[in-house]
């Protein structure tokens, strides 16, 4: 079977904490809101202390066209994407053109010839390597793309498949929407890229033994549910949509759409040592806990990532893939990865780890990362 060997990751050069994005939000949204102290807590309530933006503080203050925000996506998807790759493939001994399929997810810019193609050229990829850029899953795409990488390293078993997930979702702010939901948004999301290499089970060389096999996936779609979450894409930008409902919908629905795709493997939620979760902010991490009668502990690792780098929607998941990774693991280990997406979606996918890993005990800020 098709295994998961390796995670990279790379962040934007631009550090902003939660306490002067709260002082943003202030001068801004005040023109909106009258009782605007009222809401500013959430910026606390969120989990979030820092995140990475691609451009300073001083972009924000200033009106951009949607022609200036694609130009600053494109140029720090490829920046971010390369090293990305760079990261992901160091570890196993790989050169680019070992490459023999690209999987690009982002939600959060437009290019055509689409991201992956910048990359070929710019790093020097094969240039028959195999190319599916993937767009508009939102937050989901991070485990649709895993998902395809591994159904890719089956079909193939002599491939070796890089998903490469970025998203700016800083660059999609819109100055002028002063409604709720970009309040929220502002609290929330951040820029960041992550790549994972998938491996097929003809691949066989000592650095690709370890790591976790995909057993399983499934995806979900809830009726009448279209407007819960996405962009509405307007003439200066992407507007986001952001319903208040999703936590209530989490609540609702997550526990029978977990039951019924682990059941379909004879697993149930005992059986699980890993949650996976694409933290998509605390109230949603809370729902989860609540729908499938867990602690906090079981989502430690998608609490801290959130605390460090905010929600960078598709590659958040990632994130805490990586530092799942790290961790020593015993033999038959089982791992649940999900997400919440537009449409409105549920991805999930089932993880294995077949023999012991001694794993990596890095820390999220050490040598795991690539600042551009």
């Amino acid at each position: 079977m098709a295994r998961l060997v390796s995670v990279g990751m790379a962040v934007p050069p631009h550090e902003i904490s939660q306490s002067e994005a709260k002082l943003f939000a202030k001068e801004l949204f005040s023109r909106s809101f009258q009782d605007i102290q009222r809401l500013l807590p959430l910026f606390e309530h969120t989990g979030i202390e820092t995140r990475r933006f691609s451009r300073p503080r001083s972009w924000f203050e200033k009106e951009h066209t949607l022609a200036e925000k694609n130009r600053a996506y494109i140029e720090m998807a490829c920046q971010l994407g390369e090293e990305a790759i760079q990261r992901c493939l160091q570890p196993c001994n790989l050169d680019v053109n070992d490459i023999d399929h690209i999987i690009y997810v982002s939600t959060t810019g437009m290019a055509t010839p689409s991201i992956d193609a910048y990359l070929v050229h710019r790093m020097g990829i094969n240039p028959h390597v195999k190319r599916t850029p993937i767009w508009g899953l939102g937050c989901a795409g991070g485990v649709v793309g895993l998902a395809r990488a591994f159904e890719a390293a089956q079909a193939s078993p002599a491939h070796k498949v890089v998903l490469v997930a970025v998203e700016c979702c800083g660059l999609t702010f819109r100055r002028n929407d002063l409604s709720k939901s970009n309040l929220v948004a502002t609290s929330l999301f951040a820029d960041g890229a992550a790549a994972a290499l998938v491996v097929g089970d003809q691949v066989e060389t000592d650095d690709f033994r370890s790591g976790p096999t995909m057993i399983g996936t499934m995806s979900t779609i809830l009726p009448n549910s279209l407007d819960i979450m996405g962009w509405e894409i307007l003439d200066d930008g992407l507007k986001v949509v952001f319903s208040k409902e999703i936590p209530t919908l989490v609540r609702k629905n997550l526990r029978p759409l977990v039951d019924e795709f682990i059941n379909q493997h004879h697993l149930s939620l005992s059986d699980l040592d890993h949650y996976i979760t694409h933290p998509g902010g605390r109230k949603v991490l809370e729902a989860y806990q609540e729908a499938l009668g867990l602690s906090a502990e079981h989502f430690y690792t998608a609490y801290q990532v959130l605390k460090q780098y905010g929600n960078m929607s598709s590659v958040t998941v990632l994130f805490v893939l990586a530092e799942v990774l790290k961790q020593k693991q015993k033999k038959k280990t089982y791992g649940l990865v999900s997400a919440l997406g537009p449409g409105f979606s549920a991805e999930f996918l089932l993880l294995k780890w077949d023999e012991a890993d001694i794993g990596n005990k890095e820390e999220l800020q050490g040598e795991n990362l690539y600042y551009v």
